[in-house]
């Protein structure tokens, strides 16, 4: 027992240490001003980002979103700003790849139930400053969504909650899976593929696989997930698996009004990366057991009952 509290001692202390010499390492690329100035302009972000999703008053929310981007487009274009991280806006994603070439930031505004906005921006780790809003033109797109090539005045807005970084056969690119809060009665969960073109960001890629039973191959640029939203569905990267994997849906019936909606029934489809490509899974967990795992239920082999008789 002592030696696994030491044990926790010691893994606290040397964690606490790694984290205060990572944060000393960013302060130490700005001077006291700059650090200052940084502190201030993260100070009023927070307020704002926080004000977003939980002002109770749609004028408040809305406020708040149009003082957050250009407070936050001025800093971002700050000398160096790119290694700030900007910690304290708990309400705005931002997520850097492997390869710490750029980062995303997204957020999500509440309309009302029918009715999401998504703003965000692509800021590039280069001397000189790049800097990539995101409008989101989701309500207005035609055609269909997983198969078009979106620039960043075309884009489908969500919240981005993990990126992924791979290598294909035309260059490197970039896996974003977000979440869209879409309807009252209906989500989804969106993966998409950045990629960059003479610099500039582009999403959506054919890079998912789909080879059928008559094996007629087609691809996707992005995958579309809609669900119910009283359902909770998974997508996403799982590295103990090394695929996609996401919920299998069915067609239910809906109550109150809803229609018609998709559930998740116990099965995962998934993508597994071969040569740059994500092949697509159909059912990732075969196994299956030919008889049930006790013969007899449990109860029955007890010698006595909960008093203790025969």
């Amino acid at each position: 027992m002592r030696q696994f509290l030491f044990l926790l001692v010691l893994f606290l202390v040397l964690s606490a240490g790694a984290s205060f010499a990572q944060e000393s390492a960013w302060k130490k690329r700005f001077s006291d001003s700059q650090l200052e100035f940084f502190k201030q302009k993260e100070d009023t972000l927070a307020l704002l980002a926080y004000a977003i999703v939980n002002d109770s008053l749609p004028e408040h929310r809305f406020g708040a979103c149009h003082r957050l981007i250009p407070t936050l487009v001025a800093a971002l274009k700050t000398p160096y700003s790119f290694y700030y991280p900007f910690e304290r806006m708990k309400s705005v994603s931002i997520l850097y790849p492997p390869d710490s070439s750029f980062r995303i930031f997204s957020w999500q505004l509440y309309v009302d139930k029918d009715e999401y906005r998504y703003y965000g921006a692509i800021q590039m780790n280069t001397p000189e400053i790049k800097l990539f809003p995101l409008i989101d033109r989701s309500f207005e797109i035609k055609g269909d969504l997983e198969q078009l090539d979106l620039t960043p005045e075309q884009w489908y807005g969500v919240v981005y909650y993990n990126i992924y970084q791979t290598d294909g056969p035309k260059g490197r690119y970039y896996l974003l899976f977000g979440f869209d809060g879409y309807e009252f009665f209906r989500k989804r969960k969106v993966l998409d593929v950045l990629s960059f073109h003479d610099g500039k960001p582009v999403f959506g890629a054919p890079v998912f696989r789909h080879e059928n039973r008559q094996k007629q191959i087609t691809w996707r640029k992005r995958r579309v997930i809609e669900y119910a939203s009283a359902a909770t569905v998974r997508l996403n990267y799982d590295p103990a698996l090394g695929i996609i994997i996401y919920d299998h849906l069915i067609a239910m019936p809906g109550a109150d009004g809803e229609g018609v909606n998709y559930y998740p029934d116990g099965s995962y489809e998934g993508y597994r990366l071969e040569k740059g490509v994500w092949n697509y899974i159909e059912n990732v967990f075969t196994q299956t057991q030919s008889e049930a795992p006790r013969p007899f239920p449990v109860l029955d082999t007890r010698k006595k009952d909960i008093l203790g008789r025969n």
